[in-house]
């Protein structure tokens, strides 16, 4: 039996003939790591697009624009879309430079790709340059699983100046070619319907929303529901700040004309009928509330995963792993990659160095995967993300605990888990030499309280990386030993039998508690 919404919304596309289709342009999202060229490719397309224009050249076909939100690499918005289940994009071109090689953010953009399945092109970029190597980057696109087209390989490279505008045209037939394969077919004669790329408030012109029609033709004075918010086309605006009368199929534009924000990702349709985009208004909010009230939102985490083996549901655990050096998560990786049976199989899907980050957790929500951190913390925005999008995130400091509690998750004999409760933290502002312990922390406390009371573990981070673990030795606040310290206030530390203390530590202390694991 169908919903009420989807009944509405059927009855919306059922205006699409089957003779009404035409080919539409393919959607391109650039990615890369900063400052590879990402914009100036970008903008040279744009620029033979306009040039082109009147000659219908092949820039034409082609609904180019880039995922960048806030200067952010864009990584985390394409996948925060991906999180809510909107495929935005028909193929992705990666922009590594000639001269500087594969780094962290291009690694980040492959995993994103392929956890996307979107068809992915490399443009090499940067090859005007003196020290340009495009064969050392086809090296190390290899060693990543994505071999070249002339090595032998399936992936298309093409080496481009995006400043030089050199072999522009040739990246462009690339994308039509790898495009053709799709058959990208739309409806410009049906109601808009598409996803939501970013949303903001400005502060002249209210909520704005930047979206993508995917099918038929956005109008100025068409009715839409986007989420959960509801509105009227107002204004539609190009992205060259152009005011536009429509938008058709494969179009990103800035729609003026919300009542509220909605979030990237959200699907956006064009409802012939305001009282009907408010029914289905209402429901989506009463959905999210409930949702938001009781629901786990069906998010895997170790506890469920045996119920969900059961159950049929699950067919492998997706695992981020994050450690405090690459060797460590290249190990954890190798190790992880070797469990599972034939109920189910543990997939890594993003391995690296650093703190947990917030767009771990973005990818995570994304691919419904389980965090594992070693030696490592999140950072607090990533703490708090997690929690709100309720993401299972394992932190272990021996690689072998890792795979035991794999196993034992696997195997539904997960024990008790110690969970962590936090006290306080503190910054370490200088350190001082002290004949007793070595070396003292001039701290102020940034968070909760700092106490020695029995049971208090601490612990020292550097750049979110676990130092050490122990116990506060001494706890002053001026001259006078004490035995906490609140929020706001000075004090100095000493670890008990640890002295390698730097300015821009933090020092954490935290209680543990064993929780049964449940189901």
């Amino acid at each position: 039996m169908r919903s009420f919404e989807e009944e509405i919304l059927e009855v919306e596309s059922s205006a699409a003939q089957e003779g009404d289709q035409v080919t539409r342009a393919p959607v391109v999202t650039v990615m890369g790591h900063v400052d590879h060229g990402k914009t100036t490719l970008l903008d040279a397309i744009r620029h033979s697009r306009v040039a082109e224009r009147e000659a219908g050249g092949i820039t034409q076909h082609i609904g180019a624009y880039s995922v960048e939100i806030n200067n952010s690499p864009g990584h985390e918005a394409f996948t925060l879309m991906r999180a809510r289940g909107a495929r935005v994009t028909d193929i992705v071109v990666l922009v590594v430079a000639a001269d500087d090689g594969v780094m962290p953010q291009t690694r980040e953009a492959i995993d994103h790709a392929k956890a996307a399945n979107v068809p992915l092109i490399v443009a090499i970029n940067k090859i005007d340059k003196a020290n340009a190597n495009p064969e050392r980057v086809k090296t190390e696109l290899s060693e990543l699983g994505l071999t070249p087209e002339d090595w032998g390989g399936h992936t298309v490279t093409v080496e481009v100046s995006a400043k030089k505008q050199t072999n522009l045209e040739l990246l462009l037939e690339m994308i039509l070619l790898v495009t053709e394969l799709g058959e990208l077919k739309a409806n410009p004669k049906r109601g808009a319907f598409g996803s939501v790329l970013e949303a903001k408030i400005d502060r002249g012109r209210g909520p704005i929303a930047t979206i993508l029609v995917k099918d038929g033709t956005l109008r100025i004075g068409d009715n839409f529901i986007a989420g959960s918010i509801v509105g009227k086309v107002r204004a539609l605006i190009d992205d060259r700040g152009n005011k536009q009368e429509e938008a058709g199929p494969s179009s990103p534009i800035e729609v003026l004309g919300l009542t509220g924000l909605p979030q990237p990702g959200d699907t956006f349709q064009v409802v012939a009928d305001a009282s009907k985009a408010r029914q289905i208004s209402m429901l989506r909010q009463n959905q999210a509330k409930q949702k938001s009230l009781g629901e786990k939102g069906g998010r895997l985490t170790l506890e469920s995963l045996q119920q969900q083996i059961d159950e049929g549901e699950t067919k492998e655990l997706p695992i981020i792993v994050k450690a405090d050096v690459q060797g460590s998560a290249e190990v954890l990786a190798d190790a992880l990659g070797k469990l599972g049976d034939e109920r189910v199989k543990v997939r890594l899907i993003s391995s690296g160095a650093g703190a947990i980050n917030e767009g771990d957790i973005v990818f995570a929500a994304a691919s419904n995967a389980v965090i594992i951190g070693f030696n490592v913390r999140p950072d607090r925005n990533a703490a708090a993300m997690a929690e709100r999008e309720e993401i299972d995130i394992r932190l272990h400091r021996i690689i072998y605990d890792v795979t035991d509690e794999i196993k034992k998750a696997m195997a539904g004999l997960l024990e008790p888990t110690v969970k962590e409760i936090q006290v306080g933290a503190a910054e370490v502002r200088e350190v001082f030499k002290v004949p007793k312990f070595g070396a003292a922390a001039g701290c102020l406390v940034t968070e909760g309280k700092i106490t020695r009371a029995g049971g208090i573990q601490a612990r020292l981070l550097r750049d979110h990386v676990v130092i050490h673990e122990g116990r506060i030795g001494s706890l002053r606040r001026f001259k006078d030993d004490v035995g906490e310290v609140k929020n706001g206030l000075d004090c100095g530390i000493a670890f008990e039998r640890y002295a390698d203390i730097k300015a821009g530590d933090i020092i954490e202390v935290f209680t543990q508690e064993k929780v049964a694991a449940t189901v």
